[in-house]
C-alpha cells in the first residue's frame, strides 16, 4: 500500500528570515546591500540583523510588537526592516512625506512598541512625542551624535553591543511581518498587513514575473517605506542578489548608480523614468548591464513606453497592482501593439471584471477589477469596515479583493485600464473617465502633466475639469481647452482648464486629486462671481 502519510522529510518550509540567514551562511563574501560606501556582504548582512534582533529581544519586545521606521534610505534602514522581522516583530515603515499629524496617526493606529529614525527625522519626532505615542518603549536614531539626546539611544553602538548568533526566533506562516500604509490617494491612509507566508508568497511569484535571480543587481531608487522599494528589495533578497540604495532619487544619480555597480534590475514609477530619459548626460553612461525594469505605481503612457524600450531597455515590464495585492504583468515580449495594456495576472492569480451590479463583465466592457491570489493582505489593521468594503464574495462563497479600479479585458485576457473607481466623475447621469480625456490632452505639445477632476456643477452635479503643467507658460488655457473639446466625446467635453507648477503626488508618483478637488470644487462659482 502506497504511503500517504507524513512525508518522509518533514522540515518545515522557511520563511524569509530563515532564508536570509542562509543565504549569509552559504553566500558570506557576495555583497548584499549597497548604499554609497555603505557595504555589507551577505556574512554581515546577517550578523547585523541579528544583533538588532537579539537586541530588541533583550529590550523586551515580545512576539507580533510593531517597531515604527521613519528613516530615510540607507544600509541601516535595510538592516533595521529586517532584524525587526527576524526579531518576530512586525516592521512599519513609514512614509516620510506624510505630514507630522499623519505620522503620529500612523504610529498611534499600529500601536508601536518601538522607533527607529534617522537623524534628520528625529526633530520632528521630538516635536510628537505626546501626539505619537506616550508607549514607545525605546527610541532609536541612526546616523546621529554618538551621544544623542537623552530621549534617544544611539542605534550604532548599541547595535554593535548585541549578540549576533542567531537569535532562532520561531515563526509562523500567519504570523503579522510587516504593515504598509496605504498611498492615501483617496483618502486616509490604511495599515495594510502582510503575514510572513503571504509576504514570501509575494516576493516568490513577483520575482518570477519581473526575472530576479543570484545575480541580480537590485538599484532601489524610492524611499524604501514604499511597497514599490520592497518588491525590488524582497525579490533580491530571497535570491541572494545585491541590493543598491540611492538615498534619493535624481535621474544623474540612477544614472551613475547604473554604469558604477553594474545594475541588472530597478523599480520606477513613470515620473523618473521620464526624467532618466530627459537628462542631458543620458547617452553618456553604459546602462548595458540592465536587464529587466519595473514600471510601475500609476499607469505608463503607450508613448513613453515605448520611449523606454526603445532607448533604454527592450526588456521593461509594467506592473499594475496594489499593496493589498492581485498584480498584473505586460511581459516583454507581449508588449508589441497593446502597449496600452497592463498586461495579464502573475502565475496563480485570478482576475474578473464586474459591473455596477456586481456581475461578471464580458471582454471589451469597463468595470471594477477583483482579484485573488495567494498573496493578498491579511486585511486592514483595526479596520473591519474597511475590509468589508474591499470584500466580494462570489457565488462559491470565495473572497475577492475589490481594488477600486476600473478596467476592462480584451479577447485574449489582456487588462486595460481605465480609472479608478473614485474617480469617475458622474456628470447629468453620465460616466466620464478622467483618464480618457487626460490621454487626448497628454498630446499637446503645450501639456507636460494633466490631470482632470470632477467639481461641483450647478447644472450637471459633476463636471470636469482640467489641471494642467504647461511646458510654455504663454500657453493659451482658453485655446487649451477648446482644443481639448473639438477631440473628446460631447459627454466628456471639460469646463474649463487650470496650470499649476506642478501636480501634488505620493512618493509612488500617483497623483493625489483628492487634494486637486479640495483647490477646485467651487471653481465655477467662482468664475461665475467674476
Amino acid at each position: 500500500m502506497k504511503d500517504v502519510g507524513v512525508p518522509w522529510f518533514d522540515a518545515p518550509a522557511p520563511l524569509m528570515p530563515e532564508i536570509l540567514a542562509l543565504n549569509g551562511r552559504w553566500m558570506g563574501a557576495k555583497l548584499a546591500v549597497i548604499c554609497d560606501e555603505q557595504v555589507l556582504s551577505w556574512a554581515e548582512f546577517d550578523r547585523q540583523t541579528a544583533r538588532l534582533a537579539n537586541g530588541l529581544l533583550v529590550a523586551g519586545l515580545r512576539h507580533g510588537d510593531r517597531a515604527a521606521v521613519l528613516m530615510s534610505n540607507s544600509a541601516e534602514t535595510v538592516v533595521v526592516m529586517w532584524g525587526i522581522i527576524r526579531a518576530g516583530g512586525v516592521a512599519v515603515p513609514l512614509n516620510l512625506s506624510v505630514t507630522d499629524a499623519g505620522i503620529a496617526a500612523m504610529i498611534r493606529d499600529c500601536g508601536a512598541a518601538f522607533l527607529f529614525a534617522t537623524a534628520d527625522q528625529a526633530p520632528r519626532l521630538d516635536a510628537l512625542r505626546k501626539a505619537a505615542a506616550e508607549a514607545i518603549g525605546t527610541w532609536f536614531v541612526a546616523g546621529g551624535p554618538a551621544e544623542p539626546a537623552e530621549a534617544w539611544v544611539a542605534l550604532d553602538p548599541w547595535l554593535q553591543a548585541q549578540d549576533d548568533s542567531d537569535p532562532a526566533v520561531a515563526l509562523t506562516d500567519g504570523d503579522e511581518c510587516n504593515i504598509i500604509y496605504s498611498s492615501g490617494t483617496t483618502g486616509v491612509p490604511k495599515g495594510i498587513v502582510h503575514t510572513h507566508r503571504r509576504r514570501l508568497d509575494w516576493f516568490y511569484d513577483l520575482g518570477l514575473a519581473l526575472r530576479y535571480d543570484r545575480a541580480a543587481v537590485t538599484l532601489c531608487s524610492l524611499g524604501l517605506f514604499s511597497n514599490i522599494s520592497w518588491a525590488g528589495m524582497g525579490c533580491t533578497l530571497l535570491a541572494g542578489g545585491t541590493v543598491v540604495v540611492l538615498r534619493s532619487f535624481n535621474a544623474g544619480g540612477w544614472l551613475r548608480e547604473v554604469e558604477r555597480h553594474r545594475v541588472t534590475n530597478s523599480a520606477m514609477v513613470p515620473l523618473q523614468f521620464q526624467r532618466i530619459l530627459e537628462h542631458p548626460d543620458f547617452d553618456e553612461h553604459d546602462l548595458s548591464s540592465i536587464e529587466c525594469l519595473m514600471c510601475c505605481g500609476s499607469p505608463l503612457s503607450a508613448e513613453l513606453k515605448g520611449e523606454v524600450m526603445r532607448r533604454l531597455n527592450p526588456q521593461l515590464v509594467e506592473l499594475y497592482g496594489l499593496t493589498e495585492g492581485v498584480i498584473t504583468t505586460l511581459e516583454p515580449e507581449d508588449a508589441k501593439g497593446r502597449l496600452a495594456s497592463v498586461g495579464k495576472p502573475l502565475i496563480g492569480t485570478d482576475m474578473l471584471i464586474l459591473d455596477d451590479a456586481d456581475r461578471p463583465c464580458p471582454p471589451g466592457v469597463a468595470g471594477e477589477i477583483v482579484g485573488r491570489c495567494r498573496y493578498l493582505m491579511a486585511g486592514y489593521h483595526g479596520r473591519p469596515d474597511a475590509n468589508a468594503e474591499a470584500t466580494w464574495t462570489d457565488a462559491k462563497g470565495r473572497r475577492w479583493l475589490r481594488t477600486g479600479d476600473i478596467g476592462k479585458l480584451d479577447e485574449q485576457g489582456f487588462l486595460y485600464l481605465v480609472d479608478r473607481k473614485k474617480d469617475l466623475i458622474i456628470s447629468g447621469g453620465q460616466n466620464i473617465y478622467p483618464a480618457d480625456i487626460e490621454a487626448v490632452l497628454a498630446t499637446h505639445p503645450a501639456v507636460a502633466d494633466v490631470a482632470v477632476i470632477g467639481i461641483d456643477s450647478p447644472k450637471w452635479g459633476e463636471t470636469p475639469l482640467a489641471v494642467v503643467v504647461l511646458r510654455d507658460a504663454g500657453a493659451d488655457l482658453e485655446a487649451l481647452g477648446a482644443w481639448a473639446n473639438e477631440r473628446v466625446g460631447r459627454q466628456q467635453r471639460i469646463c474649463g482648464v487650470v496650470a499649476e507648477p506642478e501636480l501634488p503626488r505620493n512618493p509612488n508618483g500617483k497623483i493625489l486629486k483628492r487634494e486637486l478637488r479640495g483647490r477646485y470644487m467651487d471653481w465655477l462659482t467662482a468664475q461665475a462671481a467674476g
